[in-house]
């Protein structure tokens, strides 16, 4: 399992497993389940659940979850695919909801 070790560090607000790092944001004005979430280009220790189709705010994408590889708490999800031209720029892309990570070293 990788450690990411210096600021600006996000980790699973359950188990503390590094996730993600803060430069890898692409925007914090998106909407996950539970309230906002964050756009990220790379994502590490965790794993990605079954692709499945749903329509989100921004129309219908191919989804995944993404599990903390450490504890299996859903924190967000993987966009596989993006139906609309305008949106393919989150095709491989993360979202971790704001709720489920906690900033680490800041």
């Amino acid at each position: 399992m990788a450690e990411l070790v210096g600021p600006r560090v996000y980790s699973c607000s359950h188990c503390r497993n590094h996730v993600c790092l803060h430069d890898d944001i692409i925007s914090k004005a998106f909407q996950g389940r539970n309230g906002r979430a964050f756009l990220f280009s790379h994502a590490m220790n965790v794993t990605t659940g079954a692709k499945e189709d749903r329509q989100l705010m921004t129309g219908l994408h191919t989804v995944a979850d993404i599990h903390c590889r450490d504890c299996r708490e859903v924190l967000g999800w993987k966009y596989e695919r993006a139906y609309e031209e305008s949106q393919k720029y989150k095709e491989g892309k993360f979202i971790f909801e704001k709720a489920k990570i906690v900033q680490e070293n800041w």
